[in-house]
């Protein structure tokens, strides 16, 4: 769960340490994990707390006494290292959360306890190569966005310039223009809630509207998809790579250590020749 380079000295410390960050701990930790989730959101229900409010406050405050207990041993196992890893200082800030006194202005801060149910990514493969596609997509995925920016910003532009007149709710000014293509991005009510009323005063609205949907709807979004799925093969491929690397290495030692083996049994097999006097032929 918790990549490992540096732990502490031999003692106490190290045992607890490998034994809280053992696979079956760190599953019943996950589990825990999901419940303290299960809770937090049934104590958002008015009718839940009503009937079981204080049972609800107890597993919480008994899930989050564990939390405290596995955070402290892992950093005290793991010294520096705790804090080069980044799941291990997220999960330190979210009990650190939990943990801050509750005053009217803080308070909201202890909803975040639910955060740490993101941790399921560091359990599940699958989930930690698309957080990886995610995060090695932003540079290609933040040109797209600002080309989708200046998209907006002319649209905006256009649409201020032809429909401020007759619709100033919606293309009064830019703020508001890009509000409203915002929403005619996204599709919703964007026929009949705004371009049919629209189209209503300057007929050939759509001229302008449905190049802006096919442009900054469909384009924009199979050009985000297509920059996460390049980035997901990649990343699949690099760890392909890296199996295939290590096999190769195995297989080359493996090979090594036989052909040494033969060298070795092919000196012993001279030397055994070598000391064996020859038979004398038959006699006549």
């Amino acid at each position: 769960m918790t990549a490992g380079t540096e732990v502490g000295e031999r003692g106490p410390w190290s045992r607890a340490g490998a034994w809280v960050e053992s696979p079956p701990v760190q599953w019943f930790v996950t589990a825990l994990i999901v419940v303290n989730a299960v809770v937090l959101g049934l104590e958002t229900s008015q009718t839940v707390v009503a009937a079981t409010g204080p049972f609800l406050h107890l597993i919480d405050q008994a899930i989050l006494a564990v939390f405290v207990i596995e955070i402290v041993l892992r950093i005290g196992y793991r010294r520096v290292a705790f804090f080069r890893d980044g799941w291990s200082v997220f999960d330190f800030l979210v009990v650190a959360i939990a943990l801050a006194p509750v005053t009217p202005g803080l308070s909201v801060l202890r909803a975040l306890r639910v955060l740490r149910v993101l941790r399921l990514v560091t359990v599940m493969p699958r989930l930690k190569m698309v957080v990886r596609a995610l995060l090695s997509s932003l540079p290609g995925l933040g040109s797209i966005a600002l080309l989708q920016a200046l998209i907006f910003y002319v649209g905006a532009v256009i649409s201020t310039k032809l429909f401020a007149a007759d619709f100033p709710e919606w293309f009064g000014t830019i703020g508001r223009s890009l509000y409203t293509l915002f929403q005619v991005m996204t599709l919703e009510s964007w026929s009949m809630g705004i371009v049919r009323p629209v189209m209503e005063v300057y007929p050939y609205a759509w001229a302008f509207f449905v190049p802006f949907i096919l442009v900054a709807t469909f384009t924009m979004l199979n050009l985000f998809i297509a920059v996460i799925v390049s980035a997901m093969q990649a990343i699949q491929h690099d760890e392909t790579e890296a199996v295939t690397q290590e096999i190769r290495s195995a297989t080359h030692g493996e090979t090594e250590t036989i052909l040494d083996e033969l060298r070795r049994l092919r000196a012993e097999v001279t030397a055994l020749r070598q000391g064996v006097p020859e038979r004398a032929g038959p006699a006549n």
